[in-house]
């Protein structure tokens, strides 16, 4: 059995963790994203999800994997675009860009996938708290957040039968370049946000991997939403 997973944005952060994750574990596993994965032995698709024109590449990658023999295929949609916007004066155009990215390309990838989803197969996704509430200036990452949600429950109805599953996993506050960037070089705000969790630290990529994993290899899981937050306090 020749397993393989794609995942996108597997360059950094998450993506980077899930790809090191599934190689562990014997996966053949291709990166979709602008950069390449630091990860040994990933296939790199570089391509810009933004921009149209990717899929050919995508397409061929996932053939060539298929054609080494028979296997699950797991799809993590992960890469997103994280914009500071906010909901009464950003223009269309914006909104457009960032829709594009975090939610007609997971669209595109699991018609992608769609003949090559053998049993055990699965698609997920990777969402955030903010899929299911929402903080001030990030309107734009709210409203996709919330979309992929949406999009994973119609998955899951729209593979009844099958034997493939799906599922959300909805990541805290996770200690990547996104986050760092985000918050800049001051550790006092550093140091707000880990209190804010129950566990007072923030959450390793290495740990929303491994969601990720048990979540490809767990059909049970079918339609779950999963909140990986360390008990996130609410204020």
């Amino acid at each position: 059995m020749s397993d393989q997973v794609l995942i996108t944005g597997a360059s950094r952060g998450i993506g980077r963790a899930a790809a090191e994750r599934f190689r562990k574990e014997g996966w053949r596993v291709i990166n979709v994203s602008r950069g390449p994965c630091p990860v040994p032995d990933v296939v790199n698709v570089r391509v810009d999800l933004a921009e149209p024109g990717w899929e050919p590449a995508v397409e061929a990658a996932l053939r060539d994997g298929a054609s080494q023999g028979p296997g699950r295929l797991c799809v993590v949609h992960n890469a997103a675009l994280y914009e500071h916007d906010d909901a009464l004066s950003m223009d269309a155009d914006h909104l457009r860009r960032v829709l594009e990215v975090n939610v007609v390309a997971p669209l595109v990838l699991n018609r992608l996938a769609r003949p090559l989803l053998t049993d055990g197969s699965s698609l997920l996704y990777v969402s955030s708290t903010l899929g299911e509430k929402a903080v001030k200036g990030v309107a734009s990452y709210v409203t996709t957040k919330h979309a992929l949600i949406g999009m994973m429950r119609a998955t899951c109805q729209d593979l009844a039968g099958t034997q493939v599953h799906t599922a959300c996993v909805c990541p805290g506050f996770t200690d990547t370049e996104m986050l760092r960037e985000h918050l800049g070089a001051d550790p006092a705000v550093r140091a707000s946000v880990a209190g804010m969790t129950t566990f007072g630290r923030l959450i390793t990529p290495e740990e929303i991997a491994g969601v990720l994993y048990t979540c490809a290899t767990t059909p049970v899981l079918n339609g779950a939403v999963i909140h990986a937050n360390l008990g996130q306090i609410e204020r």
